[in-house]
């Protein structure tokens, strides 16, 4: 195998990388900041980029195996644990005496925050970015963990089950599933202390839950073309023959 080779194997998984973490950042730090209507769904904008996340460990799990797709899941993880802490070392830290003038809104009454407070008066921008993110931060982190394993143990379930072929199946039978892991996990766990204060119907509950869901099933079936159109042509890039894998790890 010549460098060149070795050179391209290693640019695609950093792209595909790079795509994956983004994806997952971006719902991080937008969380719930913003809820958009798309057609008969109401999504947090968090959640618009999420379902790349599934593309790029499917891809990454069919062109350089289990190992490499969970090894990216677990950088996730550390990437989320490293959000959060500086989400909360930035909430933490006091503030300057005399903040910039953009910085504060001014109320016109009390408001609810996502995380149980409640801004009077005055709310620093910063302290309603952390209202809205971290507890879909936790929340995400929590999903995540569940999620993004289901996905890889499906597509490798359903990979072995059909000797390798039916590249659809393993694509939409491992998302599917694991998508409706995450919505349920990550509305469950962003809005559940709302729904038992009393603040959210059990209704609008799970029409979060479903809107979330359907979604991501949408695009994970959406996907299904250009995911064969990617592994076709990288299987031809990265001189992989069909079937075979290169981990990353071992050349």
């Amino acid at each position: 195998m010549t460098d060149s080779i070795l050179v391209r194997r290693e640019r695609v998984f950093l792209v595909l990388a790079g795509v994956f973490l983004c994806a997952m950042t971006m719902l991080n730090i937008l969380g719930i900041t913003r809820f958009v209507q798309l057609g008969p769904w109401a999504l947090a904008v968090g959640v618009l980029p999420y379902p790349l996340t599934f593309l790029c460990t499917d891809l990454i799990s069919e062109l350089y195996g289990k190992k490499r797709a969970n090894f990216l899941v677990t950088v996730g993880l550390g990437l989320n644990f490293f959000i959060i802490g500086f989400i909360w070392l930035g909430q933490a830290m006091p503030a300057a005496t005399s903040p910039a003038p953009w910085q504060t809104l001014t109320l016109a009454e009390p408001v609810p925050l996502p995380n149980g407070d409640e801004a009077m008066n005055q709310i620093e921008l910063f302290s309603l970015l952390y209202a809205t993110t971290s507890g879909a931060v936790f929340a995400s982190m929590m999903a995540y963990l569940a999620a993004q394993y289901c996905d890889v143990a499906l597509f490798h379930f359903w990979k072995r089950l059909t000797d390798g072929k039916h590249l659809w199946l393993r694509n939409n039978g491992s998302t599917i599933v694991s998508q409706g892991v995450d919505s349920v996990m990550v509305v469950a766990v962003t809005f559940g202390a709302q729904f038992l204060a009393g603040a959210m119907t059990l209704g609008l509950l799970f029409s979060l839950m479903m809107s979330n869901y359907l979604f991501k099933v949408v695009v994970a079936l959406l996907d299904t073309i250009p995911l064969y159109i990617l592994v076709n042509y990288l299987r031809r890039y990265l001189d992989l023959p069909d079937g075979e894998i290169t981990d990353g790890f071992t050349h």
